[in-house]
């Protein structure tokens, strides 16, 4: 009896001192990464969080509550400073409309399922959210990612392979102090601030957002290049006036300092003509032709047309008879990716609006690209009249027949690149505007984005408030813009480490729910009928043994 004692005494010593757990699932799905272990490593004070999906919800939301505690239960094995709770913000409320308007204001907006049971069909509000609390700091995590025309079981889905990514991500806005400085290009007719100012206004949760003006360049040339040096990364949102030659060698030397860049531009314009009323489409020269030529990018003054692509809304009618229907407009592709690059891994389809494509040209950088048009594309040379009412009827017939495939034959052409390495100068061997004491021809490693369109980062307007990045409010629609931009950035500056967690892929399976209805009265008597069978069957079985030994 007392080695009994001593032998569990001692088991329970080894067991505390040498505790581990066993990630068994094929896939880990219960095995963190170490970018999601670095964000709550230096966590020495208490992280709470709050999930509220506390409820009787349908089965998928079921699920993605038991991934959620199941990957929680993992983060605090790691750091004994996380806890949690699963809450229903809507239980034993008074006012739970009054609730409701208070979690919308704080931007934790409910998602409306559909609940089909036993051929019913109603609907319910989830809120798939957590909030989690750290030294007085409070952040918001989205549980649920939209995803374009998918079922509340895909989207669930989804939302379990990007858990540990959104709590990753939560947890370093906690924990990580800010340290990294973005520039915003200003001063050639960029964007205005109302329609970049979803995209900014989550960037300034990670890094430092600055506008900066190249209006100096042509009279202090090198304290500008000095101050933009300051930078680490630059964006330039769609700007539509040509560059002068020294504001070019400033970005050039910029780039050869470092500095990364992300480059949206517009190859093209669209004017209305005022007396045929007719719209026409021209190439735009921005004078940087010859600096993404050196670079080993070419954007092409023309226009491509994806079959594969967002519709356009059209009012037919007229003032209270007025409706809006949605049309097939191949001048938007949507461009999703088949590599396993962590800035486009598991992202919704990104949306474009008259997009060039881009030629890569051979260099020492090396050059990924990152999206492209679907292999049903065209090339539409410029100058080119967008005539509605040519384009509709011709777009209809695609759909409803299938593409001329000798027109429809450009393949899959490049719309975003990456380019890494080190970038040769633009202005070697070239007069200089004006002269450095130090004119670097070769650049320290660094990266830059190119895309040739650069609405894809305009936010929609509702009156004055603008819309999440991505939304398209006339077909209530999400698209990937967002999650591509915020990933880009990330990239440039090197916080690799967080969207790697992206690959990591999850198998989840579900029941397909027309099989369950069609055989669930089969499988109901069976899980009924077999037990009752088995136990009779055991039942006579035993009592002929019983009988047959006693007989004897």
């Amino acid at each position: 009896m007392i080695l009994v004692v001593i032998g569990l005494v001692l088991l329970n010593l080894f067991g505390s001192n040498f505790y581990h757990r066993f990630d068994l699932t094929q896939d880990n799905r219960y095995t963190l990464s170490e970018a999601a272990k670095e964000t709550i490593a230096t966590a020495n004070s208490p992280i709470v969080i709050e999930v509220f999906l506390k409820g009787s919800y349908p089965p998928e939301f079921r699920r993605l509550a038991a991934e959620t505690r199941q990957l929680l239960e993992e983060f605090k094995a790691y750091n004994p400073n996380i806890s949690y709770e699963f809450i229903n913000p809507l239980e034993d409320e008074d006012d739970p409309q009054a609730i409701q308007q208070q979690l919308f204001q704080m931007g934790l907006k409910p998602a409306q399922v559909e609940v089909k049971e036993s051929g019913k069909l109603s609907t319910e509000l989830v809120y798939p959210w957590a909030l989690a609390y750290y030294n007085e700091k409070a952040v918001k995590i989205s549980l649920l990612q939209n995803q374009l025309g998918a079922t509340s079981e895909e989207r669930v889905n989804s939302s379990i392979q990007n858990l540990e990514y959104a709590f990753a991500d939560g947890f370093n806005k906690l924990t990580n102090p800010k340290s990294k400085k973005v520039a915003v290009l200003k001063g050639n007719g960029q964007l205005d601030d109302r329609y970049i100012a979803d995209f900014f206004s989550t960037l300034r949760e990670y890094y430092y957002i600055a506008p900066f003006t190249l209006d100096s360049a042509a009279v202090a040339p090198k304290r500008t290049l000095e101050q933009l040096n300051t930078f680490d990364l630059l964006v330039a949102a769609r700007p539509t006036e040509a560059f002068s030659d020294s504001e070019k060698y400033i970005l050039d030397q910029y780039t050869m300092n470092g500095g990364a860049s992300l480059w949206l531009v517009d190859a093209t314009e669209t004017q209305r003509d005022s007396i045929s009323d007719k719209t026409f489409a021209f190439g735009k020269d921005l004078n940087l032709t010859d600096f993404f030529f050196k670079y080993g990018v070419r954007i092409n003054p023309n226009l491509v047309k994806d079959v594969f692509s967002a519709p356009i809304v059209l009012a037919t009618g007229r003032e209270n008879e007025s409706q809006y229907n949605r049309y097939p407009w191949f001048f938007s592709p949507l461009s999703t990716s088949g590599n396993n690059h962590p800035i486009v891994t598991n992202i919704e389809a990104v949306k474009f609006g008259n997009a060039s494509a881009i030629d890569t040209l051979p260099n020492a950088l090396d050059k990924t690209i990152l999206l492209s048009t679907s292999p049903m594309s065209k090339i539409v040379g410029l100058p080119y009249e967008i005539d509605l009412d040519k384009e509709i009827p011709e777009n209809l017939k695609v759909v409803n027949e299938g593409p001329d495939p000798s027109e429809y034959s450009a393949g899959e052409l490049p719309l975003a690149v990456l380019l890494e390495g080190e970038f040769p100068s633009v202005f070697t061997n070239r007069i200089k505007p004006f002269s450095l004491s130090e004119d670097k021809t070769k650049s320290s490693p660094t990266k830059m984005v190119v895309i040739s369109d650069g609405d894809i980062i305009a936010n929609q307007m509702d009156g004055n408030r603008p819309l999440e990045l991505g939304f398209d409010r006339m077909t209530n629609t999400f698209y990937g813009n967002k999650e591509f931009l915020l990933n880009t950035v990330n990239y440039l500056l090197d916080d690799s480490g967080l969207i790697n967690i992206r690959t990591k892929e999850i198998a989840v399976p579900f029941l397909d729910p027309q099989r369950t209805s069609e055989e669930r009265s089969k499988w109901q008597l069976i899980n009924i009928l077999l037990p009752l069978g088995l136990l009779a069957l055991f039942g006579i079985v035993f009592t002929y043994l019983r009988r047959r030994k006693y007989a004897r």
